[in-house]
C-alpha cells in the first residue's frame, strides 16, 4: 500500500510540475525559447530576503559534512564542510513567511580569515518566482560587513541570469554560530 501511494505522488509530481513551475523545460521547449530569445529584452531584478543558517538544535538547517585532521584546531576552521537546506524568508523573523531555501555547500577555504567558499542555489518556492533558481558562487569573508558573491546561472524564470548577491549579517549566536543573513540580489536575465 505505501509503495502505490509514493508512486502515486511521484506521478502526480511530475504531471504537476510543469504547470506549478510556469515555464515549460522539456528540451524541445527549452530550444524554442533559446530560438526566440533574440526577440526578448533583457531585464533587471532586485530582490531582498533572509537566509536562516540553523546549525544547532534538534532541527539544523546546515550540518558539517566534512573536514580535515585540524579543522578542530585551526582559528578559521579552515577544512570544514557544510552542506544546507536554510529557509530563505520575506522578513529576518524566523516565523517570516518562506519563499525558498538555500541549497548547497559552503566551506572554511581560509587559513588566517574565515572565508567560506559558498556553492549554493535560492530555490524559490512562493510567488511570481516560484520553481525558479538562482546559482551563487563565490568567497564569503563571513566576518565582514558586506560581503559580495556572484550569480552565475539560473533556471525558470532566472534563465541565463548573471549578477551580484550581497549578504550582510543579521544577528548570529556566537555560542551556537546560528545565524539570520540578510541578501540583496540584483540580476539580469531574460
Amino acid at each position: 500500500m505505501r509503495k502505490l501511494s509514493i508512486d502515486l505522488m511521484l506521478c502526480l509530481a511530475v504531471m504537476v510540475m510543469p504547470m506549478v513551475y510556469g515555464i515549460a523545460q522539456e528540451p524541445k521547449a527549452v530550444e524554442e525559447w533559446f530560438q526566440k530569445l533574440s526577440l526578448k529584452k533583457e531585464k533587471v531584478t532586485k530582490l531582498h530576503f533572509y537566509f536562516h543558517d540553523i546549525v544547532s538544535g534538534k532541527n539544523p538547517t546546515a550540518t558539517r559534512v566534512a573536514q580535515s585532521n585540524f579543522t578542530d584546531k585551526s582559528p578559521t576552521f579552515f577544512g570544514m564542510v557544510v552542506m544546507m537546506d536554510d529557509p530563505l524568508t520575506a522578513g529576518p523573523e524566523p516565523t517570516s513567511k518562506i519563499i525558498g531555501r538555500a541549497q548547497g555547500i559552503y566551506a572554511s577555504a581560509g587559513l588566517k580569515e574565515l572565508g567560506l567558499l559558498m556553492t549554493l542555489n535560492f530555490h524559490f518556492t512562493d510567488g511570481k518566482y516560484n520553481g525558479s533558481t538562482l546559482a551563487v558562487l563565490g568567497r564569503n569573508p563571513a566576518l565582514n560587513l558586506y560581503r559580495e558573491m556572484s550569480v552565475v546561472g539560473g533556471s525558470g524564470a532566472f534563465r541565463l541570469a548573471r549578477g551580484i548577491a550581497t549578504a550582510k549579517t543579521y544577528w548570529v549566536n556566537t555560542t551556537t554560530a546560528d545565524a539570520i543573513v540578510e541578501y540583496n540580489v540584483i540580476v539580469l536575465h531574460y
